[in-house]
């Protein structure tokens, strides 16, 4: 059965072409499995082909696709984007996945997550690296067949097709270099001499910790924020005040001497309250 199949059998996946925001939000609520649950679901899936178990397993693990499309930013294409070609890989990997392997589903998916990723990276990225302004593709359409020979233009050509295009000189030699680029292998062999230039799979590999580890570092700290929130508002409005503005501000933390001067009380009395809505807190965080 393929991963559209699982789609098509009322396997509902979220899109995140709406609200991205509202989605990440949505796809952090629903609860990480345990080992056990894991487990259990796959064997389902895997002997009875039981679509329900293969869809708690994918819906489980999208705010993992999330934490992986957001280490790949940096390419100029769209995060929703790359969380959809996400998606598609995680079905594949729970397709594929053997529970009897002794790892678990996070650990495996994030090959076929990043292999997708990665596939449509390649596929766009010179489609939108090569022409992006209105000068850029008037360029792009009209520089091949404005060269009168192959090979690289010399001045005097360069000046020439500049001036029947009406661009800069610039963008002429910009666009040349771009066109006369070309496509490399995404794992090509390594090459033995030291100066060239490495594929591309030796730069979009993430060499982070272990994926799983990851997930868990994040859920932890999601935990921690919520924690904090919850702690802030059993606080007092004053008590509130103190702490945002003496520990929760990156920049311009306020002195107990000029929230005193605000208060009307000592700089001794400020530090009273902000010890005390402490141990408030810590007494939250601990319960």
């Amino acid at each position: 059965m393929s991963s559209n199949m699982l789609v098509a059998n009322n396997f509902p996946i979220p899109s995140a072409l709406g609200s991205l925001d509202a989605y990440v939000g949505a796809v952090h609520q629903i609860p990480v499995l345990t080992l056990d649950e894991e487990q259990t679901l796959a064997r389902r899936y895997g002997a009875d082909n039981d679509l329900d178990a293969a869809k708690q397993l994918v819906m489980s693990h999208l705010r993992f696709v999330v934490h992986v499309a957001r280490g790949y930013n940096g390419y100029g294409l769209q995060l929703a984007d790359l969380i959809q070609e996400g998606n598609i890989g995680l079905m594949k990997a729970v397709k594929r996945f053997n529970p009897d392997m002794g790892v678990r589903l996070v650990s495996f998916a994030v090959h076929w997550i990043r292999a997708e990723m990665h596939e449509f990276i390649l596929r766009n990225w010179r489609i939108v690296k090569v022409a992006t302004t209105k000068s850029q593709r008037k360029l792009f359409f009209n520089l091949r067949k404005s060269k009168k020979r192959l090979g690289w233009m010399n001045s005097q050509e360069v000046a020439a097709v500049a001036k029947d295009l009406g661009v800069p000189v610039s963008d002429v030699l910009e666009m040349e270099s771009r066109l006369s680029g070309h496509d490399t292998s995404f794992d090509a062999p390594a090459d033995t001499d030291e100066d060239a230039k490495p594929a591309p799979v030796a730069y979009l590999v993430d060499h982070a910790a272990d994926p799983y580890h990851s997930l868990e570092t994040e859920n932890q700290e999601e935990s921690d924020l919520d924690a904090l929130k919850q702690g802030l508002a059993k606080l007092d409005a004053r008590s509130r005040d103190i702490i945002q503005r003496r520990w929760l501000r990156d920049d311009n933390k306020a002195t107990l001497q000029e929230l005193a001067d605000e208060y009307g009380v000592s700089a001794e009395r400020i530090r009273q309250v902000e010890v005390n809505a402490m141990k408030k807190m810590r007494t939250l965080f601990a319960a």
